[in-house]
C-alpha cells in the first residue's frame, strides 16, 4: 500500500528554511552585540578623555565608535532591520550620543545632529540627558581648580537641555524611558545650581574680606 501524501509533506522544507533564517539572525545578533560593546567602550573612554582634557584622544575614540556604528547599520544588520530596535543597539547609540554631546559642549562646539551621528532620536535625547551628568562632573572639576570661567555657561547649557527634554511629553514606549532621564536631569541641574551658587557667594565674600 503506497503512502498517501499529506498536508505536512512540505513541513521539512519549511523547517529547513526556518533554521537558516534563525541561524542568520542569530549570527547577525552576535556580531551586533560585539560591535555594540566596542561602541560603548570607546564612548566611555572618550568621556574619560574629555575629563582629562585630552580632546584629540576623545575625538579619535569617537571616530572609532562612529565606524563601528556605521558597520552595525550598513553591514551587520542591513538585512535584519528589526534588530536595530533592540535594547542593546539603543544603549550603544545612547552612549555614543552622550560622549559626542559631552565633547562638543566642553570644547565649545555646536551640538552634533542625531542624523549626522547616525543614531535614533530616542537614543540621542537620552544620551543628551545623560551628558548633563558629565557636564556636572566637568563643572565641579573646574570649581576644584578654582576656575569659574565657564561654570555659568555650562549651567545655562544644562538648563537648556532640561528645558528641551521636558517638552518631549510622549509615552516611554516611544521615547525609551526619556521621562526618567528628564527627571534625573532636573535633579542634577538643581543640585549643580545650588553648588555653584554657594561657591560663587563664598568667593565674593572672600574677595570682599581681602579688600577690607
Amino acid at each position: 500500500m503506497s503512502k498517501e501524501s499529506t498536508n505536512t509533506d512540505n513541513l521539512g522544507a519549511i523547517a529547513d528554511k526556518s533554521r537558516l533564517y534563525f541561524s542568520a539572525k542569530d549570527a547577525a545578533r552576535e556580531s551586533a552585540l560585539r560591535l555594540c560593546r566596542e561602541i560603548i567602550r570607546s564612548s566611555a573612554n572618550a568621556i574619560r578623555a574629555v575629563h582629562r582634557q585630552e580632546e584629540a584622544k576623545a575625538t579619535e575614540l569617537l571616530d572609532a565608535a562612529r565606524v563601528s556604528l556605521q558597520k552595525l547599520g550598513h553591514d551587520v544588520l542591513q538585512e535584519h532591520n528589526d534588530l536595530l530596535n533592540a535594547g542593546f543597539v539603543h544603549d550603544a547609540q545612547k552612549e555614543f550620543a552622550e560622549a559626542s554631546a559631552t565633547l562638543a559642549i566642553v570644547t565649545g562646539k555646536s551640538l552634533p545632529d542625531p542624523d549626522t551621528l547616525g543614531v535614533s532620536y530616542p537614543a540621542y535625547l537620552n544620551g543628551l540627558g545623560e551628558a548633563v551628568g558629565e557636564l556636572r562632573r566637568y563643572l565641579l572639576d573646574s570649581l576644584r581648580r578654582n576656575d569659574l570661567s565657564r561654570c555659568e555657561e555650562l549651567l545655562v547649557i544644562m538648563d537648556d537641555i532640561y528645558a528641551t527634554l521636558v517638552t518631549m511629553d510622549f509615552p516611554d514606549a516611544v521615547t525609551y524611558g526619556l521621562r526618567r532621564t528628564t527627571d534625573s536631569v532636573r535633579g542634577i541641574l538643581e543640585k549643580t545650581r545650588g553648588d555653584l551658587t554657594l561657591i560663587v557667594r563664598q568667593k565674593e565674600l572672600e574677595d570682599k574680606l581681602q579688600q577690607m
